[in-house]
């Protein structure tokens, strides 16, 4: 028998419901798991009951606990007539229990038990899962009329009393008889159990006065605290439950967020609500003047350092200037501060040593605290004093304040928690300050290649096998090579290109003819600035052009010499941007913006995103350094054109970000994309390429509306060796919208604009444009400071979803049975229904199809009804988080090495002719069974067809003779009457029943096909 139990602290409730007609109510609660009920004691008129009582209940079968549940009911009890009435539920699925060691207490809203229910307040419920053998479960449920009393003993579990380091034992007064049970923490179920011992017993007064609870009402903390985790879910049973999502409940600067509401949110609302609220020490370091020179010649070569403890911040330095001016912020975390003077010194940058100018010391204690929207703090100019602390020539501007990361100057300031002690330079700063990025406007080229006229080729004899090769940067397209008989090829050909604002290519197009195998010359070319091109919103008709072709490409861009070579040649193009579409650079399944390119055709956000970025934690070490395992890592988050990256957090497996970013929201059918990267331009190896620590996807249209979200997601990757889990990213976010009408007319509404239907690109077209989308945009935000690298933007952007998988085709294969699965479950209960396996069953069925078919016009009706009914019984189960990854749909928690290792592969393959040829066989394996498959549908089809083709005369004749003996008869027949016999005989009895196939099913399989003609 397993000893696995669930354990339930009922802690307090708060702010219930009156029921006793004089304001108040005398609450009790009814625990409610596994066919097991328990109840607390009783509190009498008191809406804001304290129990601190524990239970503990069996649990039959631990492999079935994800589908069990915790009923939690709130009643007041009624002493005149010793009756209960409803004032709340609470329900918990087996998803959200945790191991007794990550387990809190949360204060969950109470719900309703029906539609005319008047509910209000919060129940405070701790629950865990242990597997102690000692602790027993609870007793039964006393009777109704004893646990009604006031004096009614709680049922409370009588565990084993132990002794437990570092926790405090929890002693209750069940009732008059002052008998007294003593409570202690569980362990953590992973580690051994501590041995019983001896039972310890404290005296606590009868009448002490209750704690009162802290529901977030408190000021936040300065230091940010460790989120706490409330629930797990995982959208399967068989996901591990450490690759589950989490939901925490952190105090953000808001209050706490507790399922989802913020608690306690009374105070000034905050631009930075979604973050921790993180303190800081801003240092703004001006200029300074008649600075004394140190040199023998008279010069001075100055820069400030800024020391705080072991952290110090230091300036660039200017080469001879007595008055520089440097203008730079640093922000050093007040959590980490060691010390209680703020020390500004002004050096002379030296070959040997750097010189000592002067000093200005700040009392920690006495600098002024900032808050935006507060006017920026003026600058002050100060005296330099030496060490001694004598006043020297030179001043130094400066403004010294505290603030929270909402300060503007927070992003743009060198962070003393973004890097060591020892290492301050600003060229490392560069790399690692947060950012804000807008990917560049895309635009669609088509190039319409009409015709050429009058080329001109060395060899009279012959005409040209010409075609047209154009060319945007790095993008190469060609034409078809045509044929013709004269000096005029025509081939009206669209070609598609990608283009970025500004436009700084150029369009080249060549004329070449294929005078022999891999043998090309070039007959002329045109070049055309893109910035000179017609932009199109619609679909409207763009006049072609004539286009003089020049010998090369410099002749084509110098007017002057275009005018003095008379070169005759000439091409006819019809060239556009197209605004008019959404030009993809993402996944289509995972895009985040569906906009055209032309803003006059943007529709009016409709809401707006918003993220905070709170932690990570339990990340790898991604490299080495002074001999330890370490990481630098950052965030990239990504929705729109906007992409927003975080500063980089070095030394550290556990990085506190605390930045918030918002998104204005144009449809909910798109995504946002947060990913974690580890920097490798700080002393980092791989090639210097930022390696990829994980990824997380939030669809909005998943989202409630103005609900706060706090999870931790696991940061999932594949890797040649299988899926890791690289640690937690801790997000929170919110999606508000201001119009609940506009968001049901989107859902109407075309996902992708308008020019996408009425000249639609074909599945090349869109691979091809959107691989050279992504390349377009990682080279532009590569040259931003600090940049986003192009491994970084590939990787946001699934670049790589396109090709070949054996894994991602069997997770497709999966994904695919299990949308038809309802369908077969459909077909199996109606076989076992035609089977009679259970008689009533199959008469209800009997008697609703006669139902049916003497009234046709019930059956849409009694569908659509259906349909409602069901989704009104799934509301009760709906998903209450956002989907996340889930390694058991990838099919990547059981994929074998070879798979994966076939996945990493470059294209071209890089590995050995005797593993290509072993993957070739296998392909060729799967690829016969799928041409097996449909070779059979198209065998089926073609004996369809063969019913009327006469290909076999006498089954012709039979079906067309039974044909018309069908029409009389139906003719005469009422349709009602066919249907009703047609129902009951699919749905006989198996003793009328023949084990063979019937007539119909015979004849149709001798039908002939076409597999007769294949080779």
């Amino acid at each position: 028998m397993s000893n696995l139990k669930l354990g339930v602290e009922v802690v307090s409730a708060h702010d219930l419901m009156p029921k006793d007609g004089q304001g108040s109510a005398s609450a009790f609660v009814e625990l409610h798991f596994d066919h097991q009920k328990f109840r607390t004691t009783t509190k009498e008129k008191d809406l804001n009951p304290v129990w601190n009582e524990n239970f503990y209940f069996n649990i039959s079968d631990p492999n079935n606990l994800s589908n069990l549940t915790l009923e939690a009911y709130v009643y007041n009890h009624s002493k005149e007539n010793n009756s209960k009435s409803f004032l709340g539920k609470v329900r918990l699925t087996g998803t959200s229990f945790v191991p007794y060691s990550d387990a809190v207490v949360l204060h969950y809203p109470l719900e309703k038990r029906g539609i005319f229910s008047r509910v209000k307040g919060e129940l405070g419920l701790k629950v865990f899962v242990t597997d102690n053998p000692s602790i027993r479960s609870s007793n039964p449920l006393p009777a109704m009329d004893s646990s009604l009393s006031a004096d009614s003993r709680s049922t409370q579990a009588q565990a084993p009393e132990q002794q437990i380091p570092n926790s405090v034992p929890k002693l209750f007064s069940s009732g008059k008889n002052e008998s007294r049970h003593t409570f202690h923490h569980l362990p953590n179920t992973s580690q051994p159990m501590p041995q019983p011992q001896q039972q310890q017993q404290q005296h606590v007064p009868a009448a002490a006065p209750q704690q009162t609870m802290n529901y977030g009402t408190n000021e936040m903390r300065s230091e940010p605290q460790a989120p706490r985790i409330v629930r797990m879910f995982s959208d399967s049973s068989s996901q591990p439950v450490d690759y589950a999502l989490k939901e925490t409940s952190p105090f953000l600067g808001g209050g706490q967020i507790v399922g989802g509401r913020v608690i306690g949110g009374d105070r000034i609302a905050s631009t930075y609500d979604l973050v921790e609220k993180m303190m800081y020490l801003f240092v703004r370091v001006v200029k300074a003047r008649d600075l004394p020179t140190k040199d023998v010649t008279g010069s001075l070569d100055p820069y400030v350092e800024i020391r705080v403890g072991n952290y110090k911040g230091i300036t660039k330095y200017f080469e001879k200037q007595r008055n520089p001016e440097w203008n730079e912020v640093f922000a050093f975390a007040r959590d980490r501060m060691q010390s209680s003077v703020l020390e500004v010194v002004v050096k002379d940058k030296d070959l040997v040593k750097d010189d000592f100018v002067g000093i200005v010391r700040f009392d920690m204690n006495e600098i002024p605290t900032r808050v935006p929207p507060d006017s920026p703090l003026a600058p002050e100019w100060y005296r330099l004093e030496d060490r001694k602390g004598v006043k020297v020539n030179g001043e130094l501007m400066l403004a010294v304040w505290y603030g929270t990361q909402a300060d503007e100057t927070f992003p743009d300031a060198w962070h003393s928690d973004a890097v060591t002690p020892t290492d301050s330079s600003s060229t490392i700063s560069t790399h690692i300050r947060s950012k804000v990025y807008h990917s560049p406007r895309l635009w669609y080229v088509r190039v319409n290649v009409i015709e050429a006229q009058d080329l001109v080729i060395p060899e009279k004899n012959r005409f040209p096998d010409a075609y047209v090769k154009a060319q945007i940067g790095n993008q190469v397209l060609k034409t078809r090579i045509v044929q013709s008989r004269t000096m005029n090829p025509v081939w009206n050909e669209d070609l598609m290109f990608v283009a970025a604002e500004p436009f700084e290519d150029h369009l080249i197009l060549s004329v070449e003819d294929r005078v022999g195998p891999n043998k090309d010359e070039s007959v002329g070319k045109v070049v055309i600035p893109l910035n000179s091109v017609e932009k199109r919103a619609d679909d409207r008709i763009i006049h072609s052009r004539w286009f003089n072709m020049e010998k090369s490409v410099s002749a084509a861009m110098d007017e002057h010499l275009a005018k003095k070579d008379k070169f005759s040649s000439r091409l006819h193009l019809r060239v556009v941007l197209d605004g008019g579409y959404h030009v993809l650079d993402e996944s289509t399944h995972y895009s985040s913006d569906l906009r055209p390119t032309a803003k006059q055709l943007w529709k009016p956000s409709i809401g707006v995103l918003e993220l905070g970025v709170l932690n990570a934690d339990g990340l790898h070490p991604m490299k080495t350094r002074d001999g330890k395992g370490t990481s630098d890592t950052y965030c990239v988050a990504k929705y729109g054109h906007k992409w927003v990256r975080t500063r980089t957090i070095i030394n550290s497996l556990s990085p506190k970000y605390n930045e918030q970013y918002t998104w204005e929201v144009y449809d909910p059918a798109t995504v946002l994309t947060v990913g974690v990267f580890d920097n490798s331009q700080i002393g980092g190896s791989n090639g210097n390429r930022d390696i990829k620590i994980g990824k997380v996807r939030i669809r909005l249209s998943t989202l409630e509306s103005g609900r706060v979200y706090t999870h931790s997601y696991p940061l999932l990757v594949l890797h040649p060796s299988g899926v890791k889990k690289m640690g937690e990213l801790h997000l929170a976010i919110r999606f508000s919208y201001t119009s609940m009408a506009n968001i049901m007319f989107l859902y109407a509404r075309p996902l992708l604009p308008k020019m996408h239907y009425v000249r639609p690109l074909t599945v090349m077209q869109q691979d091809m444009l959107r691989h050279q989308a992504v390349n377009i945009v990682a080279a532009r935000l590569s040259r931003a400071e600090p940049p986003l690298r192009k491994e970084v933007v590939e990787y946001m952007s699934d670049a790589d979803s396109h090709l070949w998988s054996m894994r991602r085709s069997k997770a497709n294969f999966f994904r695919l049975m299990s949308v038809f699965s309802g369908l077969f479950a459909v077909g199996k209960w109606f076989g076992e229904v035609c089977m009679w396996k259970n008689p009533i069953t199959t008469v209800l069925v009997h008697l609703l199809f006669v139902m049916l078919v003497c009234f046709p016009e019930l059956i849409l009706p009694t569908v659509f009804l259906y349909m409602f009914l069901i989704g009104l019984w799934n509301y009760r189960f709906r998903a209450r988080y956002p989907p996340h990854m889930n390694t058991r749909i990838s099919c990547a928690d059981a994929v074998h090495p070879d798979e994966l290792d076939e996945e990493f592969d470059t294209f071209p393959t890089t590995r050995s002719p005797e593993m290509v040829r072993m993957r070739y066989d296998r392909l060729r394996s799967v690829a016969g069974r799928i041409q097996t498959v449909v070779g059979d549908l198209a065998t089926q089809g073609e004996r369809i067809q063969s019913l009327l083709s006469w290909r076999d005369p006498r089954a012709t004749t039979m079906f067309v003779t039974s044909c018309l003996v069908a029409a009389i008869f139906l003719y005469a027949t009422p349709f009602q009457v066919l249907a009703l016999v047609a129902g009951f005989y699919f749905m006989r009895h198996p003793r009328f029943r023949h084990r063979t196939p019937s007539a119909p099913i015979n004849f149709f399989r001798r039908l002939p096909a076409r597999t007769d003609s294949m080779l």
